[in-house]
């Protein structure tokens, strides 16, 4: 091989080379599709694209759709959302919607709200098609005690004007719980709710619950309702089983004290036993001392022992008179 032949077929590799690299850089393809679309763009605006980093289908495929739904949108529009890190191809999707639908959306609105972290499609296809919310099972207990559970399905439709900054689904069904709670809570008898459970939503529906929130309530249904516990008398029998525990430990707390009145009069009865035993201990001291300092004589004495003798012998004769009931007495 010659010299000559080898500089031609490293040339035209080079050529293939840098070829295959202009095509990977520059959307040729995409451009020719804008431009059989009816969408003029220049190629350098393409490779301006590139330069920023912007991956061009993503920009250049919407602003096709859009250009073909009669929407004003421009090429600088749908870059600034992309570079600000938005779904362009989900707010031309739905600013198309929108105009089928003669909702008045605008390009800059519909970016905010994507940008706000909403899912600007869905909100537009749920003002054509309100969403069904179905909330579990609330509890509420009516002025008898008894509890009433109600399971609500509420009808919304989203509020474009309140989208940004309004309160979604959970905020929706913590008030609705919240008023079928105080309107169940509000009725004399249980039997009332069950009679009439419009009535909960209603009462419900008429509170503004939608307020601050994005959507707008346009119905509250109660799907079901049943009857749960008997909260009131669940209540007494607790407050008589408190009453029973109080009750029982004020009855031990004077048992215990009539157990501790009764050590102390025991206490005090032998102290008296001992205290009369230790004067009756004192009577032959004192009967000696008289004996022999004469302040009592021999025959005084023999008298008090007789006395005594006597006053021994009556007592035994009258237990032996006594009757069996006297006796126990």
């Amino acid at each position: 091989m010659t010299p000559d032949q080898l500089l031609f077929i490293i040339a035209i590799a080079l050529g293939l080379v840098l070829l295959a690299v202009f095509f990977s850089f520059v959307p040729v393809m995409l451009w020719i599709s804008a431009i059989a679309s009816g969408v003029p763009i220049s190629i350098f605006t393409l490779i301006g694209m590139r330069l920023r980093r912007v991956i061009p289908s993503r920009v250049i495929n919407p602003l096709i759709k859009a250009k073909k739904a009669g929407l004003d949108v421009t090429i600088n529009q749908l870059e600034s959302h992309y570079l600000a890190g938005g779904n362009v191809d989900r707010v031309v999707n739905a600013l198309i919607a929108a105009q089928r639908a003669n909702i008045n959306l605008t390009f800059e609105r519909c970016a905010a709200i994507d940008l706000a972290g909403r899912n600007v499609l869905e909100a537009v296809q749920m003002s054509v098609n309100p969403k069904v919310i179905e909330t579990p099972f609330i509890s509420g207990v009516a002025m008898d005690g008894i509890e009433v559970k109600a399971k609500a399905r509420i009808t919304v439709r989203a509020n474009i004007d309140r989208l940004v900054g309004g309160a979604g689904e959970e905020t929706i069904i913590a008030r609705v719980g919240e008023g079928i709670v105080s309107t169940i809570g509000s009725q004399d008898d249980h039997k009332k709710v069950l009679e009439n459970p419009d009535m909960i939503s209603q009462t419900v529906l008429a509170k503004g619950l939608d307020s601050g929130t994005a959507f707008e309530i346009l119905s509250i249904d109660i799907a079901d309702i049943d009857i749960g516990k008997n909260i009131g008398a669940e209540l007494q029998t607790d407050q008589a089983e408190a009453d029973k525990k109080i009750a029982q430990a004020k009855a031990e707390e004077r048992r215990a004290m009539a157990v501790a009145l009764e050590q102390e009069m025991k206490a005090r009865v032998q102290e008296m036993q001992a205290k009369v035993i230790e004067a009756e201990a004192q009577v032959p001291l004192a009967m000696a001392e008289a004996l022999r300092s004469g302040k009592l004589g021999v025959m005084d004495y023999m008298n008090l022992k007789n006395i005594m003798a006597d006053t021994n012998m009556r007592d035994s004769i009258g237990k032996l008179t006594q009757s069996p009931d006297e006796e126990k007495k």
